[in-house]
């Protein structure tokens, strides 16, 4: 067993955290996490009131928690206190100003969890009083920045060290196995958040002609881009892309998001369909690098056991190394 910080103040088994990826980590994906001794979030989403009240339901008697957009909540407030009257086990803030919101999270004594890109939202959020930190890599599925993770990950956990704080660190992006948990032990993080991996997992809410895209795809085959997200009609702030598959809707526009952007109402509706119907050349995988690296769907409680297994075994053949 791999005790660290994070699981000792979660009181988790395994220290892993499932990503809340937006609309496909939904309260049964969450549950099968805790029940395997993880950190299990719903995706909050993008304001989607009725979906996120669902999902606490699905989830039943477990203890999960919930993780929101920061741009997005600041447009749909009462997500959050819809959110907190289910007495999340924690609460994580990605993409965006997590001070509106520290507080609140705070004065109910729920963890607070900050996803950051670069050091200097790190800082930021250690100075809201965040209790783990999420140092994301650009490998990593879905939105982000520019920084990898195998640099971003210690330079934050030596700040850290310096202003002698008691926050966690996790590390994020490219991690799907065991060699990633331990590596990101390694290098001064605390535990893992794992999006890609349980993107197909059996209870995530995603379509089965995108997992299975996902577990015949290299991380080769990933692309950061934003026409994605101008078809969902998503305004995300400037400099963040996102991590997919590459398509033929890829193919077509990246690089053309002007011309894009005068077709757009037409686009629309054809992609929400194409979305709907699960097809992957028009719709988006939001899976990242680590896509290479899973080779077939499985329930959460096996991808869990798995990855510590293998961590654990890579820990014990390192500490042999040691003379």
């Amino acid at each position: 067993m791999i005790r660290t910080p994070l699981t000792q103040r979660l009181g988790l088994k395994h220290p892993i955290i499932q990503a809340p990826m937006a609309l496909a980590a939904g309260g049964k994906l969450a549950a099968a996490v805790d029940s395997a001794g993880g950190l299990g979030l719903i995706g909050g989403g993008y304001g989607q009131s009725d979906w996120l009240e669902d999902q606490f339901r699905a989830a039943g008697n477990n203890a999960v928690g919930c993780g929101f957009i920061s741009w997005s909540l600041a447009e749909h407030r009462d997500l959050l206190d819809k959110a907190l009257g289910h007495d999340p086990k924690a609460v994580m803030l990605s993409f965006g100003d997590i001070a509106p919101f520290a507080g609140k999270i705070k004065a109910r004594n729920i963890p607070l969890i900050a996803q950051v890109q670069t050091v200097g939202d790190a800082l930021a959020a250690l100075d809201q009083g965040a209790d783990i930190i999420i140092a994301q890599g650009a490998e990593g599925g879905g939105h982000g920045l520019k920084r990898a993770t195998f640099t971003l990950v210690p330079e934050i956990a030596d700040h850290i060290y310096r202003l002698g704080s008691q926050a966690i660190l996790c590390a994020a992006g490219g991690i799907a196995d065991g060699r990633g948990l331990a590596a990101a032990l390694g290098l001064g993080a605390d535990g893992v958040l794992v999006g890609t991996r349980f993107w197909a997992a059996t209870e995530a809410l995603v379509h089965p002609n995108m997992q299975d895209a996902a577990i015949r795809a290299t991380g080769d085959q990933t692309i950061r881009s934003t026409v994605m997200d101008m078809a969902r009609q998503r305004d995300w702030p400037e400099g963040f892309t996102a991590r997919v598959l590459a398509n033929d809707f890829i193919d077509k526009w990246h690089g053309r998001e002007a011309e894009l952007a005068e077709k757009i109402d037409i686009i629309i509706p054809q992609y929400q369909k194409a979305w709907e119907a699960g097809d992957i050349d028009m719709a988006n995988v939001f899976v990242g690098e680590a896509t290479g690296l899973i080779a077939d769907i499985q329930p959460a409680a096996e991808i869990i056991a798995s990855m510590v297994e293998q961590a654990e075994k890579i820990i014990r053949k390192q500490q042999g190394y040691i003379q």
